[in-house]
Order: structure tokens, then sequence, then C-alpha cells
């Protein structure tokens, strides 16, 4: 028995980790039904292209959808376009001539597609507009106009499915991926700032820089997806904008520090700097952490922006006198350009994560 409610427990656990990909599982079923009853009830020849369109083209939320779909149909109504075009005036009644017919369809439309990504459906479309006539007994110009017809089709059953069938918004994924990368920011920024005062792995802040940027692009994608949502009847959704420059300015932030401490500090700025320094890193990560756990429960959190600007101020008055003091006098050339991207970069990091502060707290009030 007590297996059984550990089983239990740990299945529950998996489904809520999992409900966007169940929602989508649902989604992609009920698109698939869909497709295939409209087809039969449209009496459309090949019913199967129909139900693979809508299943294909129902992504995990809407403005993904609504992208694909787009995207789907512009390369679609151009492949059978073209091809339709070619097959109908050029005569392909023997098997050399067929193979000759489809190179010239092919090629200009894989050209096409490699070009511009938003056609990669056209090669495709155009291969099944001149091959289908072959076992459907239809003609070019007939295959090209039900081609047309079965994406059409299969496209709006995914976009339906995608808004009315347990919808999830693509800004959803925007807070999340942006939750997500202002945590990693928060794990990080104690990892760099330890290079002011101990020798760092290059290889091992370069990968924290390659986790920031990734985690970035992930947020950048998420963002492009819920912009293809602000369409007439979704006009109004939660502008992402502010939020982006944002998180891209702390980016730009962590690899100017991550460049600045590339060496540890002379040992006697260590002493003076060091505990400002370390105040400043945790701090800064505490109100990143808030800012991330704010943005995912929709709540304004507590702030720990006051503690961070305290400590960049004890931070700037420690500077302060070490230069008043001489102590900058014997350093090199590339130890004061260190010294001074340093105090670039904590001006920057403070104004960015007040910038910040203020795109979470209109987001997290529905703003």
């Amino acid at each position: 028995m007590g297996r059984l409610a550990v089983a239990g427990r740990s299945l529950r656990t998996q489904l809520k980790k999992r409900k966007a990909e169940m929602r989508l599982s649902i989604r992609v079923t009920v698109a698939a039904v869909s497709a295939f009853a409209l087809s039969n009830l449209l009496k459309i020849p090949l019913p199967l292209w129909t139900v693979l369109t809508a299943v294909v083209l129902t992504q995990i939320n809407f403005g993904k959808s609504l992208k694909a779909t787009f995207d789907y149909l512009a390369g679609t109504l151009f492949g059978a376009v073209y091809a339709g075009a070619v097959a109908a005036l050029v005569p392909h009644t023997t098997e050399p001539a067929l193979a000759g017919v489809l190179a010239m369809i092919v090629a200009p439309l894989a050209l096409l597609a490699a070009i511009n990504s938003s056609f990669s459906a056209a090669t495709f479309t155009g291969v099944l507009v001149v091959l289908v006539p072959a076992f459907a007994h239809v003609t070019p110009i007939e295959s090209a106009v039900y081609r047309v017809l079965e994406v059409a089709v299969g496209g709006l059953v995914a976009l339906a499915a995608s808004l009315l069938v347990l919808p999830t918004r693509a800004h959803s994924f925007v807070i999340k991926a942006a939750a997500s990368m202002l945590d990693l920011a928060a794990q990080s920024l104690p990892e760099l700032f330890s290079g002011f005062t101990q020798d760092r792995d290059a290889a091992a802040v370069s990968r924290i820089h390659e986790r920031i940027g990734a985690a970035y692009v992930r947020l950048d994608a998420a963002a492009a997806e819920a912009k293809h949502e602000q369409i007439s009847f979704l006009a109004g959704g939660p502008e992402n904008r502010p939020l982006l420059i944002a998180l891209l300015r702390l980016r730009h932030d962590m690899v100017m520090i991550g460049r600045a401490a590339s060496r540890p500090l002379p040992e006697e700025l260590q002493l003076r700097l060091g505990p400002a320094l370390a105040r400043v890193a945790e701090t800064a990560a505490d109100h990143l952490r808030q800012c991330g756990k704010a943005l995912l429960s929709r709540r304004r959190a507590e702030s720990a922006l006051g503690e961070a600007a305290a400590a960049m101020d004890r931070f700037a008055q420690a500077l302060a006198a070490v230069r008043n003091e001489g102590l900058t006098r014997g350093l090199s050339v590339a130890e004061l350009e260190s010294l001074f991207a340093l105090g670039f970069a904590i001006e920057q990091l403070r104004q960015n994560l007040q910038d910040i502060d203020a795109c979470v707290r209109k987001t997290a009030h529905g703003g």
C-alpha cells in the first residue's frame, strides 16, 4: 500500500510538471479528429493531408500555432501555384519527362525555402502537386487546388483547436523564460564576482555567459511567438518588449562584469573592495531571484532593490576612498582598465536592476 501511495504521488507530481505537454496532447487529438470529420463533410479527396496539416500546425501555444499556420499556408500557396503552372504547361507523359518537370519544380522551390524558411512547405507542396495526379487521377491544376484546400482546412482546424481547446497563451511562456533567466543570473552573479578576489577558470566564465545567452535566446523566441498573438481579436495583450530590453541589458552587464573579473584585483584592493563587491553580488542576486518569483506568481514579492542599491553605494564610496588615498597609482594599465570597467559595470547594473524591477512590477500587476 505504501508503494502504491508513493507511486501515486510521483505520478501526480509528474503530471503537474507536464501540464503544458498534456494540454498539447489533447489539442492535437481534437484537431486530428476534427480535421478528419471536416474533410469527410467537405468531401476532400485526400483527408490524410488535412489531418496531417492539423496535427503539424497545432503547437504548444496559440502564438506558435499562428506563426506556423501563416508560414505553412504561404509556402503551400506559392508551391501549389508554381508547381501547378509548370505541370500544366510542360508535358510529362513519360517517366523521363516527369523527372524533368519534378526537377524544374523542386530546384527553385528548394532555393526559396533555403533563403526564407517561411516557405519551407513550398518544396513539399510542389512534389505533391506534380506526383499526386498519377495516383489520384486528377489534373495538375486540380491537384494544386486540392492541396491548398487541404492545408487551409487543416490550418483553420489547428488554429481553432489552439485557441479553444485548453488554450495556452505564448505570453505565459515569456514569463517562464524570463523568470528562468533571472534565476540563472542570480546564481551566476556571485560566481562572476568571485573573480575579483580569486583566480577563475576562463572556460567556466565562458560557460556562464553561454548559459545566460541561451536563456535569452529562449526568451526572445517565446516573445516572437507572443507577438503573433497581437492580432485584432487579441489586441491589448501584454507588452513584452520593455522586459526583453531590460534582460538583454542585464546579459550585457554580466558580460562586462565577467571581463572585468578576468583576473583578481591586486591584494591590497581585494582587502579594501572585496567585502563590498561580495555584498553587491549577494544583494543583486537576491533582487533578481525575487523578481523571478514575482513574475511566476504574478504577485509583487518583497523587493531587495533597496539593499542592492545600498550595497552599490558602499562600493562606490570604497572605490572613491581607494582613489583618494592614491592606491591606484602603482597599478598597471590593464589593472586600471579593469578597475574602471568594474565601476562602470556596477553603475550599469544599478540602472538595469531598477528597470527590471519596474518591468516586473508592471507585469505582476497585469500591466
